[in-house]
C-alpha cells in the first residue's frame, strides 16, 4: 500500500526538481535564450509577409531578407525620427525656462507652511547634531625616518577601460544582430525546426502535439495582430487629439505611444511623459497639461478595461490575474524583454498545459477556463455549508434555461456528486442531510417562481394533457427523491398531471398505488450504486400491477442501455430513460397519440 503512496511522491520530487533546473536554466542561460525568443516572436510576426512574398514566386532567401530588413529600416527611421523629436526638445528648453519657472514658483506656493516649518526644525536639529560631534583633530606631523602613529588610507582610482566601455556600448547593438540572424534562419528553416521540435516532444503523441502546437501559434498571432491593430488605434488616436491641444509633432508622439503600449503595464505612462513635460513647457496655463495627461489616462483605462478584453479574451486564453503574476516572473527572470516575452510566452505554456497531464496544472491555474463546473460549484458550496453562494450558483446558471435544461445541466450532475462522496464513506450524515434538504428547499424555490418561457410561449400557454395520474418514486434513498421530485416539476410544467412521493417503505408504495391507480409510474434512480435498487423495485411493482405502465428513469448513465435493460428485467413496453428530456418527450408524445385516439 505505501508504493503508489511513495510513487507520487517521488514523481512529485522529479517534477519540482526539473522545473527548479528549468528556472535557472532560463536565468542563467538568458543570455541565449533572451534573443532566441524574440527572434521566435518576430518570426511568428513576420511568417506571414514571407508566406505572400512566396505565393508571388519570389525566393524563400531573398523574401526573408526583404521583410526582416524593411522591419529594421522602419525601426530605423521611428528611433531616428524620435531622437531627432527629443533633441529638438531639449534644445527649446531654454526659451521654456520662463514658463517653467512660473509653474515651479506656482508649486512651491501651494507647499503647507507647517510642513516648510518641520523641514525647517529638522534642518536646525541635523545642524546641532554636527556642532555637537567633535572634530577631527589635524593630522600631527611625524619625524621623518619614524612609523605613523595611525596607518595610511590609500584610495584606488580606477581609470575606465576603453575596452570595457566598447563593449557595454556595443552590447544593445550585438543582442539586435543577434536576434536578426536568429529571425532569418528561424523563419528560413521553420519546416525542419517544427518537425524537429515535434520529434523531440511528442513522445510518440504526434496528434497531441501537432494539435497543441498548431493552437499555440494561432492563439499568439491572433494575440500579436489584435495587439497591432489596437495599439495602431490608440497611437493614432493619441496623435490626433495632440494635435488638436497643440502639442508639437503630434504624430511622432502618436507612433511612440503605440510603440510603447507593447510594453505591458509601463510603457503607456512612459509614452505620456514627454507630451505632458512639453505641455507644461510651452503653455502658461495649467489646462493643457492636465487636459493632456486626461486624455492618455481616459484612453489607457478604456482600452484596458473594455476593449482588450473584449478583443484578447477568446484568443488568449488567460485570466487578467494570470497575465499580472506571468509579467512579473518573466520580469525578474529576464528583465525588459521578459516583460515583452511575458504574455505570448505564457500562452504558450497554457495551451501545454491542455494538451500535456503533467502540465495540466498551468492550464488550470493560468487559464481562463472556470476551474470547476457549476454542478462541482454547487455542490461544493453546500459541502461548505454556504447556502447563500450556492443559490446565487443555480440562479446565475437559470437565466435563459428551461427547467429541463436547468435540472439535467446543474442539479443532476451535482446529485451525482453527492452520491459518489456518500457511498465512498466520505460524508457523514448531518451534511449529508444539510445538502438534500438544502436541494429540496431550493428546487422548492425554482418551482414556485415563475418559470422561464418555453419555445416562445409563456408557461401558463401550455396545454394540458390527458395522460392520467403520473407518480414519480424513488428507487431507494433520498437523491432518488430529489431526482424524482425534480422530474415531477418538469412533467408538470409540461402539462402533464404529475407528482412525486417521499421515500417510504414498499408497503405505502403499494398502497398508494392502490388507492390512486396512477396510469403511469416512474422510477427514479441515480447512478452509479441505483441499477439493483431500481431492479428491486421495478420487481416489486411489477408483480403488484401487472397491467401497470413502469418505467425506468437511471439518469445520466452512460453505459450500454441494452445490457442494463436486460439486467433490469424490463418487460415488452416498459422504457428506460436516461434524462429528462427523453422522459418528457415520450410522455408528451404518448399523451398526444391517446388524445387523437379518443
Amino acid at each position: 500500500m505505501k508504493r503508489p503512496y511513495k510513487s507520487r511522491e517521488n514523481s512529485r520530487l522529479v517534477f519540482i526538481a526539473g522545473a527548479a533546473f528549468a528556472i535557472a536554466a532560463l536565468y542563467f542561460a538568458r543570455i541565449v535564450f533572451i534573443p532566441l525568443a524574440l527572434a521566435s516572436l518576430f518570426a511568428l510576426l513576420l511568417n506571414p509577409a514571407v508566406a505572400f512574398l512566396e505565393r508571388i514566386k519570389i525566393p524563400r532567401i531573398l523574401s526573408v531578407l526583404i521583410v526582416v530588413f524593411s522591419l529594421l529600416g522602419i525601426l530605423g527611421v521611428v528611433g531616428w525620427k524620435t531622437s531627432q523629436q527629443f533633441m529638438y526638445v531639449a534644445g527649446q528648453l531654454p526659451a521654456y525656462r520662463e514658463t517653467l519657472t512660473s509653474k515651479i514658483r506656482a508649486i512651491k506656493g501651494l507647499q503647507n507652511p507647517n510642513l516648510d516649518k518641520a523641514s525647517d526644525t529638522v534642518d536646525q536639529l541635523a545642524k546641532e547634531i554636527g556642532k555637537s560631534t567633535p572634530a577631527t583633530p589635524p593630522p600631527s606631523r611625524q619625524p621623518l625616518g619614524s612609523s605613523p602613529s595611525k596607518p595610511l588610507v590609500v584610495e584606488q582610482v580606477l581609470h575606465p577601460n576603453p575596452f570595457s566601455t566598447a563593449v557595454e556600448t556595443l552590447s544593445p547593438l550585438a543582442s539586435a544582430a543577434l536576434v536578426t540572424l536568429f529571425t532569418i534562419f528561424i523563419i528560413m528553416g521553420r519546416e525542419d525546426l517544427r518537425n524537429r521540435f515535434i520529434r523531440l516532444a511528442a513522445g510518440g503523441r504526434l496528434l497531441v502535439m501537432t494539435q497543441a502546437i498548431n493552437e499555440a501559434s494561432t492563439r499568439v498571432n491572433r494575440y500579436l495582430f489584435l495587439q497591432l491593430v489596437v495599439n495602431a488605434a490608440y497611437g493614432a488616436l493619441i496623435g490626433t487629439v495632440l494635435y488638436f491641444i497643440g502639442i508639437p509633432s503630434p504624430w511622432l508622439w502618436g507612433a511612440c505611444a503605440g510603440l510603447f503600449r507593447f510594453v505591458p503595464f509601463v510603457g503607456p505612462p512612459l509614452s505620456a511623459i514627454a507630451p505632458i513635460v512639453l505641455s507644461l513647457a510651452i503653455f502658461p496655463g495649467w489646462h493643457h497639461a492636465i487636459l493632456t495627461a486626461g486624455v492618455f489616462l481616459i484612453l489607457e483605462v478604456t482600452v484596458a478595461n473594455f476593449v482588450e478584453p473584449f478583443l484578447y479574451g477568446a484568443h488568449v486564453g488567460l485570466t487578467p490575474l494570470a497575465i499580472l503574476v506571468a509579467a512579473t516572473f518573466w520580469t525578474l527572470l529576464w528583465g525588459l524583454p521578459g516583460l515583452l516575452l511575458s504574455t505570448p510566452l505564457t500562452v504558450c505554456l497554457v495551451v501545454m498545459g491542455r494538451y500535456v497531464p503533467a502540465l495540466s496544472f498551468l492550464n488550470v491555474l493560468l487559464g481562463d477556463e472556470p476551474p470547476m463546473l457549476p454542478p462541482a460549484q454547487f455542490y461544493q458550496r453546500l459541502l461548505a455549508s454556504d447556502l447563500g453562494e450556492a443559490r446565487e450558483v443555480l440562479e446565475e446558471n437559470r437565466k435563459e434555461k428551461s427547467l429541463e435544461e436547468f435540472y439535467s445541466s446543474i442539479l443532476l450532475p451535482a446529485l451525482v456528486l453527492v452520491e459518489e462522496d456518500r457511498h465512498s464513506g466520505d460524508l457523514d450524515e448531518e451534511l449529508e442531510s444539510y445538502i438534500y434538504q438544502s436541494t429540496r428547499e431550493l428546487i422548492e424555490e425554482f418551482e414556485t417562481a415563475s418559470a422561464p418561457p418555453r419555445n416562445g410561449e409563456p408557461i401558463s400557454g401550455v396545454a394540458s394533457f390527458d395522460a392520467g395520474n403520473i407518480l414519480c418514486v424513488p428507487a431507494r434513498d433520498d437523491a432518488d427523491e430529489v431526482a424524482g421530485t425534480m422530474l415531477a416539476h418538469v412533467l408538470h410544467s409540461s402539462g402533464c398531471n404529475a407528482r412525486s412521493i417521499p421515500l417510504g417503505t414498499t408497503a405505502e408504495l403499494l398502497a398508494e398505488i392502490t388507492t390512486t391507480k396512477p396510469a403511469r409510474v416512474l422510477i427514479s434512480a441515480l447512478p452509479p450504486f441505483a441499477v439493483d435498487h431500481a431492479r428491486w423495485l421495478y420487481t416489486k411493482l411489477h408483480a403488484h400491477s401487472p397491467r401497470l405502465q413502469i418505467d425506468i428513469c437511471l439518469w445520466l448513465y452512460e453505459g450500454d442501455l441494452t445490457k442494463v435493460s436486460t439486467r433490469l428485467g424490463l418487460q415488452p413496453g416498459h422504457r428506460l430513460y436516461t434524462t429528462l428530456a427523453q422522459v418528457t418527450a415520450d410522455v408528451t408524445a404518448t399523451s398526444l397519440e391517446t388524445t387523437s385516439a379518443d
